[in-house]
Formats: structure tokens, C-alpha cells, sequence
């Protein structure tokens, strides 16, 4: 079976060499012919090596009558769709994204005669795409729901070995829950998929094996026996960083306009405030204490200044300074963070701990607003922590991409799902007297200084944040 790739990627080069590893005498499939426009694509450049056919338009694949199956690796629905229209009609195609290349295998197989070496053949065909090619995470599942087979990929993020999965239930397995999935957040793929007895699509959120949430895009597939479906393959993607990208996207657009918002109504409502202020304590230089206006005054100036404190924290959200930073020491900044909010009342019986690696280069940072993030997260911390609790502060260096991670960890009561999408937006919050805004500054001066914050929590075990810094600031001109 001559096979013809269109996209020459890392994705090519793999199934060239996969290919390249097994000796085949039924089925022999075998790659004639790779397509890429860039001439120094990977499995291009591999082909090319084996003196295979190489072109930069697939166009060239249709007058050939050398080509049993064409494998579209470059993830373009478009390019596809084009294949599918121009091929020759005794052609096969395959789409990037479809887990099904060992069930295309078997049916050209079928066209030969049958026989035992060609049926160990395509096992080993469907172990190497499975296992060895797909880069997606790969279920096959009966119409019972029970799990018949899993790859590689996805049985390393369960923790999991095929043993513990194989006749389980799916979603027992990724979701960890007793019955299967349903409603419109979690619709079943499977159930579309049997009754349309046609691929189906749709965003699940799955939990890994430390419980972190993963966003993924399945496609779903139907197998067929004698004319029903029997089952179906679910081909999973990773979609987790682009839903991230478009939350930080979204929160940017957000801070962006609440804080020019922000800047206009401050400035508007503080004039008016300082002269409240100072009539209240004008009228109270001529009034006795004792007289019962003072009190009243007293509650003016004390609400005025509580309003003052407030629009402060408008215009430090709204300012949006950009950082002036130099190479700090990021321990010595912490440290004294620490010591800076122990001081507050929210601290007297609550222990806080402190881990600092010793590896941690410095950081180009501004030092004050980093320090003003640092002490925001501290006494949010030992606000939510209740009497005997601890607050956890971490630092460590990631050598691999040149990030130091600070977290901020408590033993509060922890926040639900509902509310931590929402945490760091303006004027949210979830005390009683809370501005809602310690949070957003926080989130944009890590932002400008090209880092990131993430918040985990769920109600009885406490919350996390995590900053995320990268060494140079995020500018490449630093030293």
C-alpha cells in the first residue's frame, strides 16, 4: 500500500521512521511521496534523504496512479476537503486528526486475501499509530461505555497502566464519576455518535492524575459491525493553553477598559471627597466633643477616608505604571514581604512557613510593585486562614524555561469553581469589606512584568497561587 503524506512536519518524519522500524509482507505499506511548502520541513527533508518523491504542492499527488491512501498531517480542514474533492475515487483519505489510519489499513487490507500474518500485521499497524505516531490522546470504546483499548499518551497522564483501564468505564476513568456523561457542559460523545451513526465533536474537562483540570476537544468516531454501531474511537486534544490564551486574552480587554473607567471616575470623585473630608473636620474644630454632632462628624471623616482608600486603589489599578526594573534578589523580596504583612492583625494565630531553593538567580523586576503583588497575595492568605492555620510561601527556579515560581498557599475554606474565573476581575471579591481590586492590581503588574498568576482552590482545602516569573522579565535586551 503506497501511502502519500501531505504536510512533511515532525509528524511525517515519525510515521516514516515508524514505518521504517517494522517489516511488513501483507499489507507493506509504504511512503512514495510527501508534500510541505516549507522545503525545510522535517519529514520533507527525511524523504528527501530516502530519495522518495518530494514536491511543495500536493497538487502533484492526483495524476499518479501510484498512490493508494493520502494522509493529510498538516491540521487544515481546508487542504482536506480540497484532497478529498480532487482524488482519484479509488484513492483513500485520511484527515490529521482522525485516530482511525489503522481501520483504513485493514479495510485496503481486506481487498487481499486474509490470513494470519496480515491480521498480526494490522495489530501491529494500529499498536505503532496509536502508541508511537498520535501525538492525541486515544480511546476505544465499546457501546457498553467499557473501555477496550487506550494508548500511551493518555495512560502516562492518568497514572494509570493498560491493566487498570482495559474494561472499565470511560467515564469512570476521566471523569471520575459513577454514571456517564450528560447535559449540555459534559454531552456525551458517544451517545451522539450512535444515534447520527456519524463523527461527533465536543469540549470535555477531564482531571489528570493530580487532579488539574484539562481542557479537551474530542472527536468521536462509530465502529460498525454488520451495518451497527458497536462502539467508537475518541480521538482527545489537549486544548487546555488555547483556552487559557483566550481567558488572559479576555481578562486583558476586561483590566483594559475598567481601568480607563477606572482612571475617570477617581479622579472625578476625589476632589469632591477631600473637601467632604475637610468640611467634617473643619465643623469639628468648633464643635465640643462631647456634643452629639461630633460623633456624626466623626462618622463622615471616617466613611470619607474609607472612600479615599478606595478610590487609592481605583487609581493604582488604573494607573497601570509601567514596571522600572532592575535585577532583584527575588528570596530578599519575599522575605520581607513577610515581615511587612506579619505585622497585621489577620496574622496573630496563624503560623506562616517559608520554603526558598537555594538556586534562584535574580530577577528583572521593579521591586516595588513586585513587592506590592507579593504582600496582596500574603494577606488575602491570612485573611481566608481561620485561627491555627498555615500559610505556605514557596520559591523555586525553573532552569528548563527560565522561570522562578512563587506560591502563595492557606488552610482557608478554599473557593468553588464558580467563583475563581471570576477572581481576578475588577471590583469582585468575596469579603465582606473587600474593594475587589487587590487581586486585579495584582494580575496586571505580574502581567507587565511578561509573568503569570493562576489561582487553584476548591472549598475545604484551601487555595494556591501561583506566580509565574520569567528571569529576564520577559525582555530579551536584559543583560
Amino acid at each position: 500500500m503506497n501511502i502519500a503524506v501531505v504536510g512533511g512536519g515532525h509528524r511525517c518524519r515519525k510515521l516514516i521512521e515508524v514505518i521504517e522500524k517494522h517489516t511488513f509482507y501483507a499489507i507493506n505499506p509504504k511512503i512514495v511521496a510527501v508534500a510541505d511548502e516549507k522545503p525545510d520541513a522535517p519529514g520533507l527533508l527525511r524523504a528527501k534523504e530516502k530519495g522518495l518523491f518530494v514536491t511543495q504542492d500536493y497538487s502533484d499527488f492526483f495524476d499518479r496512479d501510484d498512490i493508494d491512501l493520502i494522509v493529510e498531517l498538516m491540521g487544515n480542514n481546508r487542504i482536506y476537503n480540497d484532497i478529498l474533492h480532487r482524488k482519484k475515487e479509488s484513492v483513500r483519505a485520511i484527515d490529521h486528526e482522525t485516530a482511525l489510519l489503522f481501520w483504513e489499513i485493514s479495510r485496503v487490507s481486506n481487498m487481499h486475501e486474509v490470513t494470519h500474518q496480515a491480521l498480526q500485521e494490522e495489530m501491529a499497524m494500529s499498536d505503532m499509530v496509536m502508541n508511537e505516531l498520535l501525538e492525541e490522546d486515544v480511546l476505544t470504546i465499546g457501546s457498553d461505555y467499557r473501555i477496550q483499548d487506550i494508548n500511551t499518551n493518555l495512560l502516562n497522564k492518568l497514572g494509570l497502566e493498560a491493566k487498570e483501564v482495559i474494561g472499565r468505564y470511560c467515564y469512570e476513568i476521566t471523569h471520575h464519576q459513577q454514571v456517564p456523561c450528560s447535559g449540555e457542559d459534559h454531552p456525551c460523545p458517544l451517545v451522539q455518535t450512535r444515534q447520527t451513526r456519524k463523527p461527533s465533536k465536543t469540549t470535555h474537562v477531564h482531571l489528570d492524575k493530580n487532579k488539574n483540570e484539562i481542557y479537551y476537544l474530542i472527536s468521536c468516531y462509530p465502529i460498525f459491525k454488520d451495518g451497527e454501531v458497536t462502539g467508537a474511537i475518541e480521538l482527545s486534544r489537549d486544548i487546555t493553553k488555547d483556552i487559557t490564551l483566550q481567558k488572559v486574552m479576555m481578562q486583558q480587554e476586561k483590566l483594559a477598559s475598567v481601568g480607563r473607567l477606572s482612571a475617570g471616575v477617581a479622579h472625578e470623585i476625589n476632589n469632591p471627597l477631600t473637601t467632604i473630608l475637610t468640611t467634617a473636620m473643619l465643623i469639628q474644630e468648633d464643635v465640643e466633643k462631647d456634643h452629639p454632632i461630633y460623633q456624626d462628624l466623626e462618622l463622615i471623616a471616617n466613611e470619607t477616608l474609607r472612600c479615599r482608600k478606595i478610590v487609592t486603589s481605583l487609581l493604582d489599578f488604573a494607573r497601570q505604571t509601567n514596571p522600572e526594573r532592575k535585577y532583584s534578589n527575588i528570596k530578599k523580596i519575599l522575605t520581607e514581604s513577610i515581615l511587612l504583612t506579619k505585622k497585621q492583625a489577620a496574622f496573630s494565630d496563624v503560623s506562616v512557613i517559608h520554603r526558598f531553593s537555594d538556586d534562584i538567580p535574580d530577577v528583572y523586576v521593579d521591586k516595588g510593585q513586585l513587592q506590592q503583588a507579593f504582600i496582596n497575595l500574603i494577606l488575602n492568605a491570612a485573611e481566608a486562614t481561620p485561627a491555627g492555620g498555615t500559610i505556605a510561601i514557596s520559591a523555586d527556579f525553573a532552569a528548563s524555561d527560565k522561570t522562578v515560581e512563587i506560591s502563595v498557599s492557606d488552610t482557608g475554606e478554599g473557593i468553588s469553581s464558580d467563583k475563581t474565573d471570576k477572581i481576578f476581575d475588577p471590583f469582585f471579591t468575596t469579603k465582606e469589606k473587600g474593594t475587589g481590586l487587590g487581586l486585579a492590581i495584582t494580575h496586571g503588574i505580574i502581567e507587565r512584568h511578561g509573568g503569570t498568576v493562576n489561582v487553584r482552590s476548591r472549598p475545604g482545602e484551601g487555595t494556591t497561587f501561583t506566580i509565574r516569573l520569567p528571569v529576564n522579565g520577559g525582555d530579551s535586551d536584559a543583560r
